[in-house]
């Protein structure tokens, strides 16, 4: 996609959102619903800064490609706003633009497929994510243990390049290690940071999961990758059982996604 100020049909726009799409890319297509010339102009903008499209002149342009990179760096999805609310040039005070966020099919990749990998990956696929499942063990991955949910299985001959081979460019997917062990943990976090997904979640304890990070420091990896590891994975909501704790790591995955707190919602009721 190159940057181009041009008036494109709604099929060319579509194709150009499909190719972003297959490539991983996030963008935002902002479409003008309120204007007495311009309504159905369309102008994307993707997370490389690259635009296609215009919305009537380049004063315009310019003026919502702004704020479209602000709405690509904020968690929402859709939204609408006035030309005033955004200051927007005097011909705009009243237009309506329409703010959508393009990105990539949510995908969770899970390392290891004992209790709480499969639970996990039962309720993403529930709450709509592309999950693949890894494991080194085949009778794990029995496809009749998700007979009713559509999840993909990968048999790790070598869980590194299981991992590379899953995660690939890392845009959109997040990545939730919940294996049997150290070892089999530190093969696919060594993968993780370097594939960069969107989440990297560790399971165990504060001490297991801190002897993982500290291999990866000897082995090279920098604070800016070790500090986006979450470990231990997921919210504290007490969890006990293997569903429970699936339950506790998708909720944390989610709010990451999204960009919730993980508070209670009711929180605000007990305030003083």
């Amino acid at each position: 996609m190159s940057d181009k100020s041009e008036q494109f049909t709604p099929s060319e726009i579509m194709r150009v959102i499909t190719e972003l799409l297959d490539a991983g890319t996030t963008a935002v297509v902002v479409t003008v619903i309120e204007h007495p010339q311009l309504v159905g102009a369309k102008l994307l903008l993707d997370d490389q800064a690259r635009f296609l499209g215009t919305l009537g002149s380049a004063d315009i342009d310019s003026f919502v490609r702004e704020h479209a990179a602000k709405f690509l760096e904020s968690r929402e999805e859709i939204r609408s706003y006035r030309g005033k609310e955004l200051s927007a040039p005097d011909q705009f005070t009243d237009s309506l633009f329409l703010f959508e966020r393009i990105r990539p099919e949510a995908q969770l990749v899970i390392c290891g497929a004992g209790h709480v990998g499969a639970s996990l990956g039962v309720f993403a696929r529930l709450a709509g994510y592309r999950v693949t499942l890894i494991d080194d063990r085949e009778e794990f991955l029995t496809p009749e243990r998700f007979s009713n949910h559509d999840v993909q299985l990968l048999l790790a001959d070598n869980w590194t390049d299981a991992v590379r081979q899953a995660v690939g460019n890392g845009r959109g997917v997040s990545l939730a290690v919940v294996t049997r062990g150290h070892n089999e943990d530190e093969q696919c976090m060594r993968a993780a940071i370097t594939t960069n997904p969107d989440y990297i979640g560790l399971i165990g304890s504060k001490r297991r999961t801190s002897i993982v990070i500290n291999r990866l420091r000897e082995a090279g990896a920098t604070e800016e990758q070790l500090n986006r590891i979450r470990a231990p994975i997921g919210l504290d909501i007490g969890a006990v059982t293997p569903e429970e704790v699936a339950l506790s790591i998708l909720a944390e995955i989610i709010c990451e996604r999204r960009g919730g707190s993980g508070g209670s919602m009711s929180a605000w009721r007990r305030k003083s």
